[in-house]
């Protein structure tokens, strides 16, 4: 809490404690806009970097989930995205201005399991998205209101929360109230004893594209009595090109100011953002991102959901993506300290795997086995790499000394190799490799089954989804889908893998985030498509050349 000053004092001492106090205002005001919190006592901002309380960096790397929406399904969903590999997750939370509204307690009990799982809280209040614009939204001020409403519940939780004042607090309209605003409902929180890090989104529903935030952030921050605010950039399609994501990051950190990505997706209604220079350029600038979002979107942005009905073995091609594919949330985040995490933590690395034994051979899959590895902690999983000098592929991962690798191709030698990994993280060194060599011709039936989805049509063109089920009981490594068109569709842009087409037969070969299916679990492969006359579905897929079955 924010000291206050005590009762019963002269007038001359006042006078010296006020003449202090500007003296050391004078000298905020000079220093740089991201010099150390006031108070470290929690997550604070220092140096233009988020640190915890213990001074370690803290990277956010998470999504978005929909409590006030799906309160019932938040516990799932915390589970769910910890075990995805999230350090992160920002909370969607009503004022009740215009939906429920989340009281005390209930934001008590949204801590509690974020707490749990072992996850940083970002608590976000919805109902000012696009003020100014939306005539339902309500104001930064209402807001601030309703964070002191729910106080109790966030005192002492400095080291797990922090607190984003409002969601996409100006639209496009009258957004250059932004600045005032924004200072006053900072101003307003601390002044009632809020100690937590604070974020603020920026206005134009949350792009910044007149760079109201960028250009007066400097003085946002300033006025914060314990520089410890943080700025959220919602990148969509404003963002649709690396240069614009890199320019407008880059001005952030150019500036000593904290900066990170707090939604973005892989499609949008406005454009479409380029993710994957999202992500890159977060990671090299080791800059924070929370995509845009679990499940539960609605109103022809369905294709926003990470995962399928809340299903974490159902992840669409964006889900994929951003879990598991190229600087994604498994391969980069860390696990907070507070919580135990590597940092400060456990730092040794499990001992080398064995040299991993053959068996079962065949035309497309073989199982490999090998002698288990050691650990201070425990051992969590084990990474099998197919390896051509240099170069690693990503083959299969396993709980236990054994997997089956499949989606091999016949008459081939494959050489590979293993590496054991912990529960903060360390990664042991890489086994000796195995060479194999695939049995001649044949193939198997594959055990499969394609769900094929239009999700939107429009006059000329139209996106779809398609959801590829591993029906079987080994796990599916490297796969190439195969249909054709009934009525002439010609595939325009593609994620999930990489597609090529000859007339109405289209081939897709797997994304290094898609290529493996664990038994009784699914990826997505999302498209653009353009049409005339008819758009009917494709009547039959094949999967590594095998039939599946459709639904």
């Amino acid at each position: 809490m924010r000291p206050r000053p005590p009762t019963g004092t002269s007038r001359a001492t006042l006078l010296g404690l006020l003449l202090s106090v500007l003296s050391l205002l004078a000298l905020g005001l000079a220093a740089s806009p991201a010099q150390s919190a006031v108070r470290a006592t929690g997550l604070h901002i220092s140096g233009g970097r988020l640190l915890e309380g213990n001074g370690n960096d803290f990277v956010m790397r998470g999504v978005n989930h929909a409590h006030t929406w799906y309160p019932s399904r938040t516990t799932s969903a915390l589970r769910d995205i910890k075990a995805l590999g999230a350090n992160t997750v920002r909370v969607v939370l009503s004022t009740g201005d215009q939906w429920t509204r989340n009281d005390a307690t209930d934001v008590a009990n949204v801590i509690a399991q974020c707490k749990q799982n072992k996850l940083i809280c970002v608590l976000e209040a919805h109902d000012t998205t696009g003020y100014g614009e939306q005539s339902a939204a309500v104001s930064l001020s209402r807001a601030a209101d309703y964070w002191i409403s729910v106080q109790s519940a966030l005192t002492g939780q400095e080291n797990y929360v922090v607190v984003n004042i409002g969601n996409e607090p100006y639209g496009n309209t009258n957004y250059a109230g932004w600045t005032a605003d924004t200072k006053a409902a900072i101003q307003r929180l601390r002044n009632a004893g809020f100690d937590h890090t604070l974020m603020v989104d920026g206005p134009n529903w949350g792009q910044d594209w007149a760079f109201t935030m960028r250009d007066n952030a400097a003085s946002v921050f300033a006025a914060d009595p314990d520089r410890n605010t943080m700025f959220s950039i919602h990148m969509y399609g404003v963002f649709d090109t690396a240069a614009e994501v890199s320019s407008y990051l880059n001005s952030f950190v150019g500036t000593g100011l904290p900066i990170l990505v707090g939604e973005f997706g892989q499609l949008h209604s406005d454009g479409d953002p380029d993710e994957d220079a999202i992500m890159s350029t977060t990671q090299s600038l080791g800059l924070g991102y929370l995509g845009w979002s679990w499940s539960g979107n609605s109103g022809g942005v369905e294709y926003l959901d990470m995962a399928t009905g809340f299903d974490p073995n159902a992840l669409s091609a964006w889900g994929q993506r951003i879990f598991r594919g190229a600087n994604g949330i498994a391969a980069t985040a860390k696990q907070a300290t507070v919580y135990g995490g590597s940092s400060g933590g456990d730092t040794t690395a499990p001992t080398t795997p064995g040299t991993p034994a053959s068996s079962n051979v065949t035309a497309t899959s073989v199982t490999l086995s090998w002698a288990a590895s050691t650990d201070a902690v425990g051992v969590t999983a084990y990474d099998v790499v197919r390896v051509s000098g240099a170069a690693e592929t990503a083959a299969a991962t396993s709980a236990t000394p054994s997997v089956t690798v499949t989606g091999l191709s016949a008459a081939t030698a494959y050489d590979f190799a293993v590496y054991a990994r912990d529960a903060a993280g360390n990664r042991s060194a890489r086994s000796a490799t195995v060479r194999v060599t695939t049995a001649p011709g044949g193939g198997t039936t594959a055990s499969c089954a394609v769900a094929y989805t239009v999700s939107g049509q429009w006059s000329g063109g139209f996106q779809g989804e398609i959801v590829i089920r591993n029906t079987g009981s080994s796990t599916v490594n490297g796969w190439t889908l195969g249909w054709a068109f009934p009525n002439g569709q010609q595939i325009t842009n593609l994620w999930g893998g990489t597609a090529s087409q000859s007339g109405s037969s289209v081939s897709v070969a797997a994304a290094s985030y898609t290529a493996v299916i664990a038994p009784n679990s699914s990826v997505a492969v999302g498209f653009t498509a353009s049409w005339t006359g008819s758009n009917g579905k494709p009547a039959a897929f094949t999967l590594n050349g095998s039939p599946c079955t459709v639904s």
